[in-house]
């Protein structure tokens, strides 16, 4: 039978009742959460006015019946995370002329609750669509749009989305071939 003096007797460099350095992970790296410090602490109204919402087109004028791609690109201006609350579980949206995607019906009946969109510090995200020149005017029928100048527009669909600049509109003209 062995004794205990015998398996640490080699190991004297270990002192008795500590643990190992290995497995130690250094106090400064804990962090908060900051997303739901942001949710404590900043106001609405600041938050809305800390996205910024851009939509651009690589052209402004298109020929009759060619897709219009476009680029929408919102960004968080603070250097804390930012949490918009929306209007419902669809974030955000975007117009042709006010026309909900470019559709005269209603597409979709999002339920009454609402939504939240959320941003790191300093964070861009970018979407992109595009326009098949058509709008929606029953449930199976469009109609092709005609030449003259459009407005394509996106914005996060919160309330007082005018107001709070959480939007973004650039117009394209559409020209006979």
């Amino acid at each position: 039978m062995r004794r205990l003096s015998d398996f640490t007797s080699g190991r004297q460099d270990i002192e008795p009742f500590t643990r190992d350095r290995d497995d130690v992970s250094p106090q400064s790296m804990r962090s908060i959460d900051g997303g739901f410090l942001s949710r404590l602490l900043v106001p609405q109204w600041l938050k809305r006015r800390a996205i910024t919402v851009e939509i651009a087109t690589p052209q402004t004028a298109y020929a009759l019946g060619a897709q219009i791609p476009f680029e929408v690109t919102m960004k968080n201006r603070l250097p804390v995370p930012v949490t918009l609350t929306t209007r419902s579980p669809v974030l955000w949206t975007w117009t042709v002329d006010g026309l909900t995607e470019a559709s005269h019906v209603e597409l979709r009946d999002p339920p009454d609750e609402t939504g939240e969109f959320s941003f790191s510090r300093g964070e861009r995200k970018r979407f992109s669509g595009r326009w098949t020149q058509k709008f929606r005017v029953a449930r199976r029928e469009w109609e092709p749009a005609t030449p003259g100048e459009y407005t394509l527009g996106a914005s996060i669909n919160v309330d007082t989305a005018e107001q709070d600049a959480v939007g973004d509109e650039t117009t394209v003209r559409l020209v006979p071939e």
